[in-house]
């Protein structure tokens, strides 16, 4: 091999190795780049909420701001808040529920304006159960301070093993319950027919882990098992990169300037519906997985369903 390199002009071994010098230096600007990029758009925990229960402890934010845990025992459970307020939003949140015997347990994850008895509320809660038997996600929507649109799913996976993105796309026109990016539910606006929908009250986005098991876990037949605890739920990778900021009674997405904008790469979910794929992933989920729907539940309506459920809001 020396012979055969003794041989290479010295030419061209001088401009081979410019040329790897070069690489090397634009590959170590890229790295650098993509780092502060990461580091700019990496959620924080720090900055985005306030422990607001469970600051004893039961609630930490660890590893520099990047994960939050909520405990529960038999003495308190614990919780968080945003501190920005959204009026319309698409909002992400990784989680990893409470694994084991967690019967007795709720995992609450939702958006809600608490006005009153007029609020708005976008619900996600993760209903615990024993050992082997799986978790019961329970879905709602309020506006105006009336909800009773409960839909509840099984999920496709463990969502203790691993952190999993549950997600609400929150416009104008629909809001869409997604996890791992596959749409689960979506709520119509249906205002022109006289259906309330909440696109007037801003919300913040609250998360809580706590005891319910005079309702939760097989309607309360089945309580907390105390010698289980402390309870532990886990939070990373937060984004509300594309939500509109309230503040100061002012939306940071201008209705003059981004509202009609919708084809943009910041706003484009302002507008966004559901496509064919989309559409077909949510009726495979419903189909599949979905345990309770209140537009099914005659018994529980005997006057008659729900308007939107006969429009199909």
């Amino acid at each position: 091999m020396a012979a055969a390199d003794s041989r290479i002009p010295r030419s061209q071994t001088a401009t081979a190795a410019a040329v790897f010098i070069a690489t090397q230096f634009l590959l170590g600007i890229v790295t650098v780049i993509l780092s502060i990029t990461t580091c700019a758009f990496a959620a924080n925990f720090y900055q985005d909420f306030d422990i607001t229960w469970g600051g004893d402890g039961r609630a930490k934010i660890l590893d520099n701001g990047r994960l939050l845990t909520l405990t529960l025992d038999r003495a308190s459970g614990s919780g968080f808040q945003s501190k920005n307020e959204y009026l319309f939003g698409k909002i992400d949140m990784q989680l990893k529920l409470v694994p084991g015997n967690s019967a007795g347990t709720v995992t609450a994850y939702y958006l809600s304006s608490k006005q009153g008895d007029n609020w708005d509320e976008i619900d996600f809660e993760f209903l615990g159960n024993v050992t082997g038997q799986p978790y019961i996600l329970h879905t709602n929507v309020f506006s105006q301070g009336k909800g009773n649109r409960e839909q509840q799913f099984y999920l496709w996976f463990d969502p203790t093993a691993d952190f999993h993105t549950y997600s609400v796309l929150w416009n104008p026109h629909r809001i869409v319950f997604s996890v791992d990016g596959i749409p689960i539910r979506e709520f119509q606006n249906l205002e022109s027919l006289g259906v309330p929908f909440p696109d007037s009250q801003p919300m913040r986005i609250y998360s809580s882990l706590w005891n319910a098991d005079d309702w939760a876990t097989q309607g309360g037949r089945v309580k907390t098992d105390w010698t289980k605890a402390p309870f532990a739920a886990s939070y990373r990778n937060f984004d509300a990169g594309s939500a509109c900021v309230w503040s100061s009674g002012r939306s940071s997405c201008s209705r003059s300037r981004s509202w009609p904008d919708h084809g943009s790469a910041g706003t484009g979910w302002l507008s966004k519906a559901l496509d064919s794929q989309g559409v077909e992933k949510m009726k495979w989920v419903q189909e599949k997985y979905m345990v309770y729907n209140y537009c099914t539940d005659y018994k529980r309506f005997p006057q008659g369903l729900p308007r939107e459920c006969a429009l199909g809001g």
